[in-house]
């Protein structure tokens, strides 16, 4: 199932809030982070209506995850490249969906790996809510609510869009 939303206005919206929390912070060349696969497609979007033109960093945090043997991982891995270095620098990460708040811990706990950031802000399209994690984000799109057993996806990158799916109960092994 689709959920429509306005995804280019929400981006809109996202863009010129950052944009004033940046300027009120008196930062002046932060360096955009997109979370593949799905906030690299929300970064790269942002960074255009920011007027961006520095490159834009991937993580891929698979290997990262504190659940990485409940979920395995995807055969097509790929490793994250940060172009920049990321000591003392304004960062900002963007994710497409934020949830339990693990995917955002791995991401940090990846970006530290690489040095420390003077700051870190996360942006995320869409937050579901769920929280297991005491990890909030400073710029939101649009808050989710769905019900249990329901989970969200981004798809794109153009356009993008959000799939409600609704999740197969699992088959006990008699």
């Amino acid at each position: 199932m689709s959920v429509q939303f306005d995804i280019e206005t929400l981006m809109a919206q996202m863009a010129t809030t950052l944009r004033q929390q940046l300027h009120a912070a008196g930062i002046t060349e932060p360096a955009l982070i997109g979370v593949r696969t799905g906030g690299v497609w929300v970064a790269e979007k942002l960074g255009q209506l920011l007027g961006i033109t520095a490159p834009l960093g991937e993580l891929n945090i698979a290997f990262y995850r504190d659940d990485f043997s409940r979920i395995g991982i995807h055969p097509t891995v790929a490793p994250s490249m940060l172009p920049f270095d990321v000591t003392n620098r304004d960062l900002v990460l963007v994710d497409d969906i934020l949830y339990t708040g693990r995917t955002v811990r791995a991401a940090m706990n990846e970006i530290f790996d690489y040095g420390r950031p003077r700051s870190v802000r996360l942006v995320v399209l869409f937050d579901r809510g769920g929280r297991e994690l005491p990890i909030a984000a400073e710029v939101v799109g649009a808050h989710l609510n769905l019900a249990p057993g329901e989970h969200a996806k981004l798809t794109g990158p153009a356009p993008m869009s959000l799939e409600i799916c609704r999740q197969r109960p699992v088959a006990s092994a008699a």
